[in-house]
């Protein structure tokens, strides 16, 4: 019966656990700095890509250009024909490989022979065993980028430049794209000089997730956040 009572317990522990790791959510941190002299109005937001000469056929760029318009979308903007667009839209991409070195603690257990306090303690009343020494490892860490530039395609004046930017285990840039193109258009249009970090939940299946990103930072005349995003100062 005392056995009983213990696994119940036990089991409710785990339960509560369980619960509670579930509803637990990783974040994609990017940091965001753009410069703006933005003027423009829903009605005047039609656009197209400009690229370079020797982009003209660069199906990786196509691609992070459709994460762009999807953004862009969310914002009232018009992808058209060249000819007929108030903007351009340029885009400028990369991504860099570093190498980090981290100590790791190393745990020395005193006890060779297995010790059992009370009953579901595998610590016993002495506690967990503290680190004895640290050893260095290295991994591997990516930086993503994304620039966003959009200028009048009459003057050709610039109105709005954007740069997001993350570092993480990610090697792919494809996969970091749709966190970088939410990113930087984030609450479009910020203010000059506006330096923040921005949060979007991570999404099981490698996308951005559905819900809202959580902005933060030290934002210089920046409008209002989106409905449902969190500005943390």
């Amino acid at each position: 019966m005392k056995l009983n009572r213990w696994t119940r317990r036990a089991t409710l522990v785990l339960a509560a656990l369980t619960a509670l790791l579930s509803g637990c959510t990783t974040y994609v941190t990017t940091q965001v700095t753009a410069f703006s002299d933005w003027s423009g109005n829903d009605a005047s937001r039609t656009y197209a890509f400009t690229r370079a000469a020797d982009q003209q056929n660069n199906l990786e760029l196509t691609t992070y250009e459709r994460f762009v318009a999807n953004e862009l979308a969310t914002h009232a903007f018009r992808e058209v024909d060249k000819g007929q667009a108030r903007y351009l839209v340029g885009l400028s991409y990369g991504i860099r490989s570093d190498m980090v070195t981290v100590a790791q603690p190393v745990y020395y257990n005193p006890w060779p022979a297995p010790y059992w306090g009370r009953p579901f303690d595998p610590w016993g009343p002495w506690g967990a065993f503290p680190a004895t020494t640290y050893v260095n490892e290295t991994y591997p860490i990516f930086t993503h980028l994304l620039g966003v530039r959009i200028t009048e395609r009459a003057t050709g004046k610039e109105v709005y430049n954007v740069t997001a930017r993350n570092s993480g285990a990610e090697s792919s840039l494809v996969r970091a794209m749709p966190y970088l193109a939410r990113s930087a258009l984030a609450d479009f249009p910020l203010g000059n000089g506006v330096v923040r970090t921005v949060q979007i939940p991570l999404d099981k299946n490698g996308g951005a997730s559905n819900e809202m990103a959580a902005t933060g930072g030290a934002p210089a005349a920046a409008p209002a956040p989106a409905s449902g995003a969190k500005v943390v100062q």
